[in-house]
């Protein structure tokens, strides 16, 4: 009986190590695009200031610097691939892209279907007013009182965490592009605007220079992630691992600094 269960035992031990032979091993992305010499990533075709073209031609932004840098330390040439944004995640996952690199919300709903890295940045809804008016409206309250009128994207998320955070206020919804929350407030058809921060600081290079100011009032707050396969967990680890290096030594705030928190960039491109 015994001398059975031992035949068994070897029988089935045999059988595991077998049947980890047969088990092809899992792809490793991150090796291949070493072999390969190229870095694949998937951008956005028009989106500063994190993925665009710009006047002299060039692919440029602050995704696609930061793609830069992560080529240059892997030691390969990097090659873009520009999609509309709902191309973007599909053209990740049919493996034409090794990377997706945008200003893309790590929402739950897309982390069904890729992984997310670390967030790189986090944006949200603020609130922005005429350049000197920034004293009156310090806090929630200044601006939740119902003389304050705040200008809105219709349909927007701004919209929403207006309404949300700032139930006693007139909310004015305007129907277009961002620019216009900004007019409205400039034009004093508004008290305040809100809106998206990265949206915001772009859209003011379409106004007087120091006409608006933002209020240190940031309503929400959401991560912006790069994306991988979700079989890819070596490429997913070694990008965390880079983005900790370079906020180490300092690429990454000159990044940001330039591309994302000001309009230095419009001077260049």
């Amino acid at each position: 009986m015994a001398r059975g269960f031992k035949n068994v035992v070897a029988v089935a031990a045999v059988a595991v190590l077998l049947a980890g032979f047969a088990m092809p091993a899992a792809a490793d992305t991150l090796a291949e695009i070493i072999q390969r010499g190229e870095l694949r990533v998937a951008v956005q075709t028009q989106g500063p200031p994190f993925s665009f073209v710009d006047k002299n031609g060039v692919r440029t932004g602050s995704s696609v610097e930061f793609c830069k840098l992560m080529a240059e330390e892997m030691g390969v040439k990097v090659t873009f691939l520009d999609y509309d944004w709902d191309g973007l995640i599909p053209a990740l996952l049919s493996k034409k892209a090794d990377l997706l690199a945008a200003d893309m919300t790590a929402t739950l709903k897309r982390a069904l279907k890729v992984s997310f890295t670390d967030p790189f940045y986090y944006t949200g809804a603020v609130a922005f007013t005429k350049k000197g008016k920034g004293g009156t409206y310090k806090s929630i309250d200044d601006c939740n009182k119902e003389n304050v009128t705040i200008a809105v994207l219709l349909g927007s998320t701004g919209e929403a965490e207006a309404k949300r955070f700032f139930p006693k206020a007139n909310i004015k919804s305007y129907k277009g592009g961002g620019p216009l929350v900004i007019n409205a407030v400039l034009s004093g058809h508004a008290d305040i605007g809100v809106n998206d921060e990265t949206a915001v600081i772009g859209q003011m290079q379409e106004f007087p220079p120091d006409s608006i100011e933002i209020l240190p009032l940031r309503l929400t707050k959401q991560p912006l992630a790069f994306a991988v396969r979700p079989e890819d967990t070596h490429l997913l680890q070694w990008i965390n691992l880079f983005f900790q290096w370079i906020k180490e030594d300092g690429r990454y705030d000159a990044n940001i600094n330039y591309w994302v928190k000001t309009l230095e960039w419009k001077k260049d491109h």
